[in-house]
């Protein structure tokens, strides 16, 4: 019977890996530290492979998401090897994903309701100044440069 030949595993570097996913080094380090992605190792060179990919990919949605480091570590972690497609980890993302939209529709509830009391309280606020003294009511510029240099401060954070 003649032996049959093992294709070598590809292998990712982690110029590639923060390139492809828009990570740092010192993000995937980071990750390294904590026990989520284990490289090989040649030389002194960080050799990655499709599993330490797909942690990384996992991590990163974990991260997205909102999930703390010791919640997406519990994920990884249940992957096993046995299971066809890693059914108990799929199970338990599914599990952890469903909790951070309830926890996400909560949030995203009370903010809305903050922002209506703010909203009511500029009337409110907006409606005596303008009777005793609309002197000193901002300029509708003035709001439009704070909420402008916010909104390009957000894009700038979210481009990095």
């Amino acid at each position: 019977m003649a032996s049959e030949l093992r294709r070598p595993e590809r292998t990712f570097t982690i110029r590639q890996l923060c390139l492809e996913f828009k990570a740092t080094p010192r993000a995937l380090r980071f990750y390294e530290d904590k026990g989520l992605l284990n490289p090989a190792r040649q030389g002194l060179n960080r050799v990655y492979s499709y599993r330490d990919r797909a942690r990384l990919q996992m991590i990163l949605q974990g991260k997205r998401v909102g999930l703390s480091l010791a919640e997406i570590r519990d994920i990884l972690d249940s992957y096993n090897k046995s299971e066809e497609g890693g059914i108990t980890q799929k199970a338990k993302m599914l599990r952890k994903f469903r909790e951070r939209i309830i926890t996400l529709e909560q949030q995203r509830h009370d903010v809305e309701e903050a922002i209506k009391t703010l909203q009511t309280s500029c009337e409110n606020l907006e409606k005596q100044l303008t009777e005793v003294r609309p002197d000193l009511l901002p300029k509708a510029d003035d709001y439009d440069k704070v909420v402008r240099a916010r909104v390009d401060h957000h894009h700038e954070l979210a481009a990095k």
